[in-house]
């Protein structure tokens, strides 16, 4: 049975910062992953690019992390979305900033950020084991007891890092979850954030088309951003951003122009009053659209009755679209609830319950929007995990 100063569960973003901290500061480190590779989610993240963070400002970062961001704050304090980005660059990583403040690796592959966080591990000298799952985890006086199928390992520190339920195939199946309840803690009810909205919008019309920046609302909710149209409703940001605060029979509003007026889009059609309606709306929004919204109107705008032109001036600046829900959990990017805050120290993310048990990364309830702020939150709070704290 062979002992470490640490051992860590789970080799994603969280776990794998979290290792790497804890052997910066001195500490003999076990990493155990489940997978046959490392990083596995986050291989598939950005598209398989990796959007490694965001680059806005704290308050931006808080805005991006509407589940429980400012619990963070204290994490930030002690590592951030700029040390992250100083961290790859300093090994080798070169990153670009897109639309949003995204940050990707120039290579736009996630296997760079990948192979950067291994190689960092390895050169601090990590023992990482991967294809080893852990069965069980107790404490026994000052110790923590992990066992895998194999063999067994101890640890005065243990860091539980495994990731939510969303994507399962990915290893995430809510492990971290039962480790919190064998120790007593709250555990908060789990649900899909982040997740594609299901709808009953005649789906084929507008099938594969995406929309940049356009305006998504519900309620007191506005989301400004970039949209796309599925076969089952919609996808892209702005409706994963919205899913948050939506379950299912919600009426939700399209705005396809936020930087026109509706008193603007009025002068516009009355300009173009000769040509059809069609040909007018193509200059504003994509081809398919314009057919979608004109296909039961006369087919020249001067033909357009005043209610008619109303009409299609709401249909542009707030299209009704009724939710009939979102995607399970299972196929969703991002998993709302998990391990409760009220029982976890926010300047080192130890359990009050358990000396030495570290929750970081997405175990916790904390949820984010893509674009980042996910990633940020699990590199941050993996580092202060692994930190020494005097």
């Amino acid at each position: 049975m062979k002992t470490y100063d640490t051992i860590i569960i789970g080799a994603g973003p969280a776990g794998m910062m979290a290792a790497i901290s804890s052997c910066f500061y001195g500490n003999s480190t076990l990493l155990l992953e489940k997978n046959k590779r490392l990083g596995k989610k986050l291989s598939g993240t950005g598209g398989g690019r990796c959007n490694v963070t965001n680059n806005g400002t704290l308050e931006d970062l808080l805005e991006g992390i509407p589940g429980n961001g400012r619990f963070l704050y204290s994490v930030f304090s002690q590592f951030d979305n700029q040390d992250i980005i100083n961290f790859f660059e300093e090994n080798g990583v070169k990153l670009k900033i897109e639309d949003h403040g995204r940050v990707f690796p120039t290579t736009d592959r996630s296997q760079t950020i990948i192979k950067a966080l291994e190689m960092k591990m390895l050169e601090l000298g990590v023992d990482i084991r991967t294809g080893c799952e852990v069965v069980s985890v107790k404490k026994i006086e000052d110790l923590f007891h992990v066992k895998t199928a194999h063999t067994e390992f101890t640890a005065t520190k243990l860091i539980v890092t495994t990731g939510g339920k969303s994507y399962p195939s990915t290893g995430s199946t809510g492990f971290g979850h039962e480790i919190a309840r064998h120790f007593k803690m709250q555990v908060t009810e789990l649900e899909a954030a982040e997740s594609p909205i299901l709808t009953d919008f005649p789906h084929k019309a507008l099938q594969g088309i995406s929309l940049d920046e356009v305006t998504l609302s519900h309620s007191k909710h506005v989301i400004t951003h970039d949209l796309l149209f599925t076969h089952f409703g919609l996808s892209g940001p702005a409706a994963l951003r919205l899913s948050s605060f939506v379950s299912g029979g919600e009426v939700a509003h399209l705005d396809f122009l936020p930087g026109m007026s509706s008193d603007e889009l009025s002068s516009y059609l009355t300009e173009n009053r000769e040509k059809a309606v069609k040909n007018a709306l193509k200059g504003l929004v994509p081809e398919r659209v314009a057919e979608f919204l004109s296909a039961d109107l006369p087919e020249k705008i001067k033909q357009l009755s005043v209610t008619e032109k109303q009409e299609l001036i709401d249909k542009l600046k707030s299209l009704p679209i009724k939710i009939t829900g979102k995607m399970s959990l299972a196929r969703s990017f991002v998993t709302k609830g998990g391990v409760d805050l009220k029982e976890i120290n926010p300047k080192t993310l130890e359990s009050k319950k358990v000396p030495g048990l570290h929750f970081a990364g997405e175990v916790l309830d904390i949820n984010a929007h893509t674009g980042g702020f996910n990633i940020t939150y699990c590199l941050c709070t993996g580092w202060v995990a692994g930190m020494m704290h005097y």
